[in-house]
């Protein structure tokens, strides 16, 4: 009989965390309102809200806005120029040296088309610097009506603060510079930028499948899209996809129920922070609080 409740917990809980939604209710375990998880997705337009049931009565029942970083600070011009700083190498590895001919071949071949420049003008760029770029120029290609400067994060945030609501953040801007451009070896930035750009036709097929699982507002198809490995040298290295997601999600999640306690919240983060065994929603659930999709 214990066995049969404790399968039937894993089968009701696996169903939950499935649920097509992204946006989830936090209630219970001491809170004195519900506050509320929505997960974002750099490329969906805010235009996507309009299809999201309970949105807006969620967004106004809050009186806090919660995302991994403050944008208004990011986008400040001493954080412009610390950024700046931390793309470039600073011992005496420069970017060519990372790379075999034919590689240096390919990178440049896409520097000169689309960011008019190659590695022999910029030696000491970083490689995840490039990735990072890469990445979007590709998603801009694929999805022609992206645009970069209207992203659900900043306008959670911005719409957030023209309705009086306090802005909080998860994360600082410090943090996640490092995450991007010192969590890896040089040599392993090089390695990756040379899987992402030696098969840009795959890479953009991978971006249009976790987009369209993303619309289908389906976070458990996003998630085995995310988790998918090539046996490759490609593939996730131990440590990495903890340090980019667990890790933080363990510590967000130590940090959330202190912040929902104080004021219901609206909290924005990556819609892949949200599924699997170590996401925000099993977390939640496994420190006592009722976490459920709204529909």
């Amino acid at each position: 009989m214990k066995k049969l409740i404790f399968l039937t917990s894993i089968l009701f809980l696996s169903i939950t965390v499935s649920a097509q939604s992204l946006l989830w209710k936090v209630s219970g375990n001491g809170l004195k309102s519900p506050s509320y998880i929505f997960g974002t997705h750099h490329l969906a337009p805010l235009s996507i809200l309009d299809k999201v049931p309970g949105f807006k009565e969620a967004f106004d029942a809050t009186t806090q806005v919660v995302g991994e970083l403050n944008i208004k600070d990011a986008q400040s011009p001493e954080s412009a120029k610390k950024m700046q700083e931390k793309m470039f190498i600073t011992n005496d590895t420069t970017a060519q040296l990372l790379f075999t001919d034919k590689e240096l071949e390919t990178i440049n071949g896409f520097l000169k088309i689309n960011m008019g420049f190659d590695l022999t003008q910029v030696p000491k760029i970083k490689p995840a610097f490039i990735s990072t770029m890469a990445a979007m120029i590709l998603s801009a290609k694929t999805l022609p009506g992206f645009d970069p400067k209207q992203q659900l994060d900043g306008y959670f945030q911005t719409k957030g603060e023209e309705n009086g609501k306090k802005v909080l953040a998860l994360e600082t801007l410090e943090f996640q510079r490092d995450i991007l451009y010192d969590s890896q070896s040089l040599q392993r930035q090089a390695r990756l930028l040379v899987c992402a750009l030696s098969d840009t036709a795959k890479a953009i097929k991978n971006i249009k499948e976790i987009t369209k699982a993303y619309y289908s507002f389906d976070l458990q198809k996003m998630f085995q899209i995310s988790e998918e490995k090539e046996g490759n040298s490609c593939d996730p290295m131990p440590g990495e996809k903890e340090g980019m997601i667990d890790n933080r999600n363990k510590d967000w999640v130590a940090k959330l129920p202190a912040i929902m306690k104080e004021a219901p919240s609206f909290i924005a983060v990556g819609a892949l922070h949200l599924p699997g065994e170590v996401g925000l929603i099993t977390l939640l659930r496994k420190q006592g609080f009722k976490v459920e999709p709204v529909k």
